[in-house]
């Protein structure tokens, strides 16, 4: 299969809907094509099968056989793209960067850097006890090895 060929039809399908953007392709040995697409405010189930049949129809089955899937990243996917970590924002995330493992609340996600706060517990200054400390991380990009979100019940 050729990958520039198909990368062409879904990025023609996706530019008929600004909010959606790539996450994923991949073509495997035996010519299975998976999509996976998200979008700034999530991927209703038409825009997949809109999408699956733009690539469907443009490729010739007579000429190599494939199977195709358009899906969607789950939540226990890691966030590739930069426009997720900015649909993510006021969400809590789990990161891991190379020295540290962090969990808090996105607040901020631009170009560069996302922003991450959260609460921790830490002994007074003076006397005995703990006090709660609001707590705040800048991370830029290339730091974050992996990023979750976290769901809450």
């Amino acid at each position: 299969m050729d990958y520039k060929k198909i990368k062409d039809l879904v990025d023609e399908a996706l530019a008929l809907n600004e909010s959606l953007f790539l996450i994923d392709l991949i073509i495997s040995e035996n010519n299975k094509i998976q999509v996976t697409v998200d979008g700034d405010n999530g991927v209703p189930l038409s825009e997949c099968i809109r999408i699956s049949r733009n690539v469907e129809h443009n490729l010739d089955r007579e000429e190599e056989d494939f199977s195709l899937v358009v899906t969607t990243p789950d939540i226990s996917h890691p966030l590739k793209e930069k426009r997720q970590y900015v649909k993510n924002i006021n969400r809590i995330l789990k990161v891991t960067t190379a020295e540290d493992k962090l969990e808090g609340t996105l607040v901020e996600a631009d170009d560069e850097k996302i922003v991450l706060n959260w609460k921790a517990r830490e002994p007074k200054p003076i006397g005995k006890g703990k006090v709660t400390v609001q707590k705040s991380a800048t991370l830029t990009y290339k730091e974050i090895k992996e990023a979750k979100v976290k769901i809450v019940f």
